[in-house]
């Protein structure tokens, strides 16, 4: 395949030379003779450039959908001619939301790359919104996310269940509590994920059952990951929702406490997410893998 055209198709998703670079191992001018070519090629620009950011000319759109498809039928090939010899190599793209990236795949993905040595794993992590938004702009092929939204332009395909709690640290003023009243729940003091996060949206679902909106709450402040909360609730004499898979250690340590609230459930389904009739064929090959380690096969 023309490199070229993955040079293109790195800065047209990335909308940056400086990204490109990095993500392609080469230089920046490099990045730059390559993008010349292409419009030479083609007799026409394929980037508007306005001072220190660049847009995709009408050529420029025609050229990334068309390497969009061509990337992936190659990515197909390399996988469907290795089945042939059961040797399997290549590269998956990932995104993951963070508490999958955090707490669920690291394990999971040490075990994939011990098996598949030859498959070039690259894993981004974001909240559900910014990884359907990742697939959606075909920067990775496969997409674990959380949450209860589901874009019509993805399939989706459940991983494993998870459930949210309600924790604080066991130094807090509110430890001597083992459950709280849906009334007590919205008068206390609140650290929450950030809005797009999946946590964030199965809270809301859960509340809304109940008639109660997030607006009802005594949220102090919203952070953008379940480290950052918790590192919050060692500080400060607050509650916290997060995954029970993130606190696994901090519970057995007696770091951290969970408490009940009556009547409220906070479930939700891990999933794998793929843009609707593309696949890689790397995906197919992951997702068997993980459903295989979770069931034990």
């Amino acid at each position: 395949m023309d490199f070229r055209l993955k040079v293109f198709y790195s800065v047209a998703t990335n909308l940056s030379f400086t990204q490109a670079s990095r993500e392609l191992f080469i230089s920046q001018p490099a990045i730059s003779k390559h993008i010349r070519e292409l419009e030479q090629q083609y007799k026409t620009p394929l980037f508007e450039r306005n001072g220190n950011k660049i847009g995709l000319t009408r050529a420029g759109k025609l050229l990334l959908s068309h390497a969009q498809s061509l990337l992936a039928a190659y990515r197909q090939l390399d996988f469907e001619m290795n089945l042939l010899t059961d040797h399997f190599s290549g590269e998956l793209r990932l995104g993951a939301s963070t508490t999958i990236a955090q707490y669920v795949l690291p394990p999971l993905l040490a075990q994939f790359i011990q098996t598949f040595p030859e498959i070039h794993l690259s894993l981004i992590s974001g909240n559900s919104h910014e990884i359907e938004k990742a697939l959606t702009d075909g920067k990775i092929d496969l997409g674990l996310v959380e949450g209860c939204a589901a874009l019509n332009t993805l399939h989706y395909e459940t991983f494993m269940r998870d459930e949210l709690v309600i924790i604080t640290h066991t130094t807090s003023s509110f430890a001597r509590y083992d459950e709280l009243t849906l009334e007590q729940f919205c008068t206390l003091p609140f650290v929450l994920r950030e809005n797009g996060s999946g946590t964030l949206q199965v809270l809301e679902a859960a509340l809304a059952e109940h008639k109660i909106k997030l607006a009802h709450l005594n949220i102090l402040i919203q952070l953008g990951s379940t480290e950052s909360i918790k590192l919050f609730l060692e500080n400060s004499d607050t509650l916290g929702v997060v995954s029970i898979r993130s606190v696994v250690k901090e519970l057995m340590n007696n770091q951290f406490k969970v408490i009940d609230v009556k009547g409220l459930k906070m479930e939700r389904l891990f999933k794998f997410a793929r843009p609707l009739g593309r696949s890689s064929g790397q995906d197919e090959n992951f997702i068997r893998f993980l459903l295989q380690r979770k069931t034990g096969r």
